[in-house]
């Protein structure tokens, strides 16, 4: 019978496997010093084990239902439904039934109880399952407990808890149901306390919802609660709602809605003090559990009793650091066009590699500015560079230092190093100096690709560190800076005084010429279109190839040869790319060539032979049009002379600088990849001596940990699954642009006012309008263009730029002025907006909208 039925002072939180997530929080919850949780005891999973074994032909359901799409949601209904009804309708045996009822007489058999289901997967530190099962409120009698504890078995199949572990990668075999039986609170008032506010993430900040009787009326959304702020012990904000109903014990069993009197409708659920010490309940049980808490209360007779506390897992983490000083952290990510979550060893090279110290949480990194924003000196600098390539970032950092009190201001004596516009661009316009920083970055490639071969174990992670510091010698070249710089501040040039001159926006960005490692990158791939577009069974088979041998089917085929070696002559320049490239652990095109197939097919169905060459002329000949232009009208100017003169030696460094933009991260990744086949070379040799499992799991290793992993020959057999489960967690998170100690989340504004009705704000940069459907792609394997598509997405680095040449205009929610696909968009000519927030939420597919590149703002057409 004991292995039934638990007293919930039997349990602690060790025990979720054997009382599910809820009975173990509340389990945990009952021994904390002055923490009142409502008498109950938990029916155990033991019992749901033995209900389920007698379940008929359970296997082949649940089988049936892992197979099934979690977008299905008509199959997912009638399962769920099937397996629901059947396991309801099983009797329960009679020494269970025992144990159930004895456990209620214990506490007193006729009282009001709430039965709550409890999943082994449920309120976990990595993923709530909050709504998923059932409750049921004010349960009286013995027959009426024991059905409804077969409602809480069968709860498990509900159609929305069996999408959220499709969708999550829960097993169904491997989630078990407990069920609280908790006594009945009957409160006066009722609701949640979040120990970090929801809105902001800031963890010093309570937020307290509140409502008349039970919480149950703030669940089922019938009223709006009044909402409390706490900080530092006292109340900082409070909106009082007025709440017209209540939801109350029925005497028949169950619940009732009531209507509240008029003159109670507007008054707070609680007092101010009351508000104060949940709170301080809150944080004592924060500080039991070591993380924040959303936790379930309610007020009987002046006193909180707490009915459920699970963990907030929609918090973003706070970079650790060894002060308790206050910091500001920003997102890596938002400049590197990487927003996903990085792996350990690609975040660990990535830190390697990087010119400043970089901080990780959730798989992401960022950068701690706190320093440059106290000394005066960096701070407008600082603001200034961040400001124009990414205006809320710019934004939310000003709103930080208005509130004064968080960032304390410094005497004027700067940290030492050039300023954040970077060192004055001091530099000839002569494109040999850009084609001798490239020969060199080049040549070292070479020698890193012929010195390699000959390491292992030690010696190859010895040498890798030591050809990070070639790279970085490269990187951060003075003279590469200044090319950089060069090509930067030119442009800035010629946008304000052309604007101030001509009054036309951003001119620039119609002067530049395709002649970048980017921008060649996408026109190549239509020249590999054109080596194949002749052959129609080569097209067929590349139109349903579903894994990466398809180059070796081609060659037993007319044209394939021809087809084969077109594609692996791109991918030997360019197959060190992909998606998310900064991080080392992202497949590149080499490894899986299939994620080129919808570019080709897309370039092959969209244009005609010899589109390649045709864009790059057109794009030339359109510049030198622009320049002329530009020129002709400056000279009819006062000065005008003068003016055509200083614009054209402007219009000359901007060629001959800006492509070089480009070079930088193409080295960098170049060389990742270099590195990255040597340490899978490695890790197989770990794998045939039994210290790993499988190749990639020294992705889940930093780069330290596998150093110490290749000398030992051992490894922590927990660590691993432990990271990857981590990993899993972090790709629910979305990174915020700019991050406080506080874990505050402060988004920035764009301020205007200057915008059409209903238009999405954004940071303009290429110059144009364009009008056409939208095409929503979240990854660059799924692309379906059309000529004259408008692509959203949520950021574009190199990898995105093939589909660029189908496009007539660029939507992002993440980017800036000198981000890749911002330079991209320039040259290819398309209209572009980027750092729109929630772009791919606001936009749907196959949408009509207006792009309007100049000014910074996209339209939803009807």
């Amino acid at each position: 019978m004991g292995c039934y039925v638990l007293n919930l002072r039997e349990v602690d939180q060790t025990q979720v496997a054997l009382v599910g997530g809820k009975g173990a929080h509340l389990g945990e919850l009952s021994r904390i010093e002055g923490i009142r949780v409502p008498a109950g005891f938990c029916v155990t999973t033991g019992a749901f084990q033995r209900i389920m074994a007698e379940v008929p032909s359970i296997d082949d359901r649940l089988d049936r239902l892992s197979r099934t799409n979690p977008d299905d949601r008509e199959a997912i209904r009638a399962l769920s439904a099937e397996i629901r009804r059947t396991l309801e309708a099983i009797a329960i045996p009679d020494d269970l039934a025992e144990a159930i009822t004895g456990a209620l007489v214990r506490l007193g058999a006729q009282v009001a109880y709430a039965v709550r289901s409890s999943a082994t997967a449920e309120d976990l530190p990595t993923a709530s399952f909050a709504g998923q099962q059932d409750t049921y409120l004010n349960v009286v009698g013995p027959a009426a407990i024991l059905q409804h504890v077969s409602r809480c078995w069968g709860s498990l199949f509900t159609e929305r808890a069996v999408t959220y572990r499709l969708r999550n990668g829960f097993d169904h075999r491997k989630v078990y149901m407990a069920v609280v039986v908790q006594q009945m609170a009957f409160p006066q008032a009722a609701g949640i306390l979040f120990t970090a506010d929801p809105v902001t993430s800031n963890r010093k900040v309570t937020s307290v919802e509140a409502a008349f009787g039970l919480g149950e009326i703030l669940v089922s959304g019938m009223v709006n609660p009044d909402v409390f702020k706490v900080q530092d012990g006292e109340v900082v904000a409070k909106a009082v709602a007025t709440k017209r109903l209540a939801i109350r014990a029925s005497p028949a069993g169950g619940t009732q809605k009531q209507a509240i009197e008029p003159e109670r409708q507007q008054q707070p659920a609680l007092t101010d003090a009351q508000v104060v010490r949940l709170a301080e309940l809150g944080r004592r049980i924060e500080a039991h559990f070591g993380r924040p808490q959303d936790i379930e209360w309610c007020l009987v007779d002046d006193g909180f009793q707490i009915v459920q506390s699970r963990p907030i897992t929609t918090l973003f983490p706070i970079p650790t650091t060894s002060d308790q000083e206050n910091h500001v952290y920003v997102s890596v990510g938002h400049q590197q066009m990487m927003t996903d979550p990085m792996k350990p060893l690609g975040l660990s090279l990535f830190q390697l590699t990087a010119g400043t110290p970089m901080y990780e949480a959730a798989g992401r990194l960022f950068v701690d500015v706190t320093a440059r924003l106290a000394w005066p000196a960096s701070r407008a600098g600082l603001l200034d560079v961040l400001g124009r390539s990414d205006p809320l970032m710019g934004d939310a950092l000003r709103t930080i230092l208005a509130r004064r009190d968080f960032i304390r201001s410094l005497p004027d004596e700067g940290p030492s190093g050039p300023p954040a516009g970077g060192a004055p661009s001091l530099i000839a316009t002569d494109p040999a100096i850009v084609a001798e920083l490239i020969g060199r970055s080049q040549a070292s490639i070479v020698t890193l690709k012929r010195d390699i071969r000959t390491k292992s174990g030690s010696a190859l992670i010895d040498f890798i560190l030591a050809d990070i510091q070639e790279l970085k010698r490269i990187l951060y070249a003075p003279q590469s800076y200044q090319v950089i710089v060069a090509g930067m501040d030119a442009t800035r040039w010629l946008n304000e005084q052309l604007h101030a001159w001509l009054g036309e926006k951003n001119v620039a960005d119609t002067l530049s010429v395709p002649h970048n490692v980017t921008s060649e990158m996408g026109l190549a791939l239509l020249d590999v279109a054109d080596a194949i577009r002749p052959y129609p069974d080569v097209v067929a088979l590349l139109q349903h190839a579903e894994d990466d041998g398809f180059l070796d089917e081609l060659t037993k085929l007319a044209g394939g040869r021809q087809a084969r070696d077109a594609i692996q002559a791109y991918l030997d320049k360019y197959g060190m790319r992909c998606a998310g490239e900064i991080d080392i652990t992202r497949p590149r095109w080499s490894e899986r060539p299939t994620a080129l197939l919808p570019a080709i097919l897309g370039n092959i169905k969209n244009f005609e032979p010899g589109a390649g060459e045709r864009r790059f002329e057109h794009g030339r000949q359109d510049a030198e049009k622009k320049e002329q232009e530009v020129r002709e009208r400056l000279r009819a100017l006062p000065d005008g002379e003068h003016k055509a003169q200083e614009a054209k030696r402007m219009i000359d460094r901007v060629r001959t600088f800006i492509g070089y933009r480009e070079y930088p991260k193409y080295g960098i990744v170049s060389r990742y990849f270099v590195y990255k086949q040597a340490l899978l070379e490695e890790a197989e040799r770990l794998v045939v001596a039994h210290v790993l499992r499988e190749k990639d799991d020294i992705f889940y290793l930093t780069f330290q940990e596998l150093h110490d992993v290749v000398r030992g020959n051992r490894v922590d057999d927990h660590l691993i699954p432990r990271r990857k489960d981590a990993f899993r967690s972090y790709q629910a998170l979305t990174p915020p642009r700019v991050l406080t100690s506080d874990g505050e989340v402060v988004a920035g504004e764009y301020r205007r006012d200057d915008l059409p009705a209903g238009a999405l704000a954004g940071l303009p940069v290429s110059a144009g309008t364009v009008e056409g459907r939208a095409r929503v792609v979240l990854e660059m394997a799924q692309a379906d263009l059309q000529a004259g598509d408008i692509l959203v997405t949520t950021y574009t680095d190199p990898s995105f730029t093939p589909l660029f040449v189908a496009i007539r205009g660029l939507v992002t929610e993440v980017g800036g002025l000198m981000t890749h696909g911002a330079v991209i968009a320039r040259e290819y000519g398309l209209p572009a907006v980027v750092g729109v927030e929630h772009a791919t939420r606001l936009i749907r597919d196959g949408q009509r909208i207006r792009v309007n590149g100049t000014e910074g703002y996209v339209e939803l057409l009807p």
